[in-house]
C-alpha cells in the first residue's frame, strides 16, 4: 500500500536534483507535480497542501497536494527544499509514506500507491563539498549523513527507501550541461528555422568561464544567457537570422583585448546538409496492347443483342 518510492536527494546547490525528477517524470510519461517548501515555512500554510478544515476561509478551494495526485494518479510528486517546510507537514508525510493514502479536507481518501515521491534537501551541503568530487567517484560516508540525521526525526528517515547522495560536478558533467543548454535553445528557435552548431573551443570556453564547483550548473546558465542567447536574439529580430539559417558557435578575438578570446557567431549561407537524393524513377512494365490500337488485334465488335427470329 506504499508509494512506488519514496527518496531523499541531498547534495549541494545546482548539482541536477530536481532535474533529475524532472527527467524521470518525462521518461515515465507522468505528470510531475512540484511544490517549493519555502511556500510553506508557516503552520497554516500546511493546510494549503490537503485543504482547508471546515469554517476556515478557503474551504471549498481544495488542496494542491490531494487534488493534484487525485487528478493525476500516476505522477511523480517532488517537494523542493523539504527541509524549509514547517515540522507539521513531516506528519502528513508518515502518513502518505506509510499507508499510501492521505484524506483532505473532504473526508475523501486520496490514492498515493501509483505516486514516486521525491524530497530534496540541501543539508549537510557544506559537508558533502569536503568529501565528494562528482557523481562517479567513491565518497567516503560520513559528516552528511550526520547533518541529515540531525535534520530528520528517526520516524521519517525510516520510511523512505533510499537517501540519495549528489556530488558536485565535474568538468566532464559540465561539458555535457552546455549541449543540453544549447539544444533547448535551439528547440526555442526551431519556429524560426534557425539551428545552432556548437565548436569544440567555443564548448571549451564556456565550461571555463560557466564552471563553478560550489555553485553547480546555475552559473553556466547565466553564461550561455548573456553570451550566446542575447546576441543570437538581436540576429533573429534584426539581423542575418530573420528568415532563419545556420549559426555556428565559435571562438574571436576579443576587440577590446587581443590577448582574450570571447564567443562570436559564423553565419552559414546556403543549406547546410545534403539533400536526400530522390530515387530513380522506375520504370513501368509494357503494357498489353489496346484492342484495336497499333499492333493489337481487333477486338470483338458489339452488334447488340441477338433475337431468335
Amino acid at each position: 500500500e506504499k508509494p512506488i518510492g519514496c527518496y531523499l536527494f541531498s547534495g549541494p546547490t545546482g548539482v541536477g536534483k530536481t532535474e533529475v525528477a524532472k527527467q524521470l517524470a518525462a521518461s515515465l510519461g507522468v505528470e510531475l507535480l512540484r511544490f517549493d517548501m519555502s511556500e510553506y515555512m508557516e503552520r497554516h500554510t500546511v493546510s494549503r497542501l490537503i485543504g482547508a478544515p471546515p469554517g476556515y476561509v478557503g474551504f471549498d478551494q481544495g488542496g494542491l497536494l490531494t487534488d493534484g495526485v487525485d487528478q493525476h494518479p500516476h505522477c511523480v510528486v517532488l517537494l523542493d527544499e523539504i527541509e524549509k517546510a514547517h515540522p507539521d507537514l513531516y506528519n502528513v508525510l508518515l502518513q502518505i509514506m506509510d499507508h499510501g493514502r492521505l484524506t483532505d479536507h473532504n473526508g475523501k481518501q486520496v490514492n498515493f500507491r501509483n505516486v514516486i515521491l521525491i524530497m530534496t534537501t540541501n543539508a549537510g551541503a557544506s559537508d558533502l563539498a569536503k568529501q565528494a568530487f562528482g557523481f562517479t567517484r567513491s565518497k567516503r560516508e560520513g559528516d552528511d549523513h550526520e547533518a541529515i540525521n540531525r535534520q530528520f526525526a528517526p520516524e521519517f528517515r525510516n520510511r523512505l527507501d533510499a537517501i540519495v547522495s549528489f556530488g558536485h560536478l565535474s568538468v566532464e558533467v559540465i561539458g555535457t550541461v552546455v549541449e543540453k543548454f544549447v539544444l533547448q535553445l535551439e528547440a526555442q528557435l526551431g519556429d524560426r528555422d534557425v539551428t545552432i552548431e556548437l565548436s569544440e573551443p567555443a564548448k571549451t570556453w564556456l565550461v571555463q568561464h560557466g564552471y563553478d564547483e560550489q555553485m553547480g550548473a546555475r552559473p553556466m546558465a547565466r553564461v550561455i544567457q548573456e553570451h550566446i542567447k542575447k546576441p543570437l536574439a538581436d540576429e533573429v529580430l534584426f539581423g542575418k537570422l530573420k528568415s532563419g539559417g545556420h549559426v555556428r558557435v565559435v571562438l574571436v578575438k576579443d576587440e577590446a583585448d587581443e590577448t582574450k578570446e570571447k564567443i562570436g557567431f559564423e553565419f552559414v549561407e546556403g543549406p547546410v546538409t545534403p539533400k536526400q537524393e530522390k530515387l530513380p524513377a522506375r520504370k513501368r512494365p509494357p503494357g498489353k496492347p489496346k484492342p484495336g490500337g497499333p499492333g493489337g488485334s481487333k477486338g470483338p465488335t458489339s452488334k447488340g443483342p441477338l433475337v431468335k427470329a
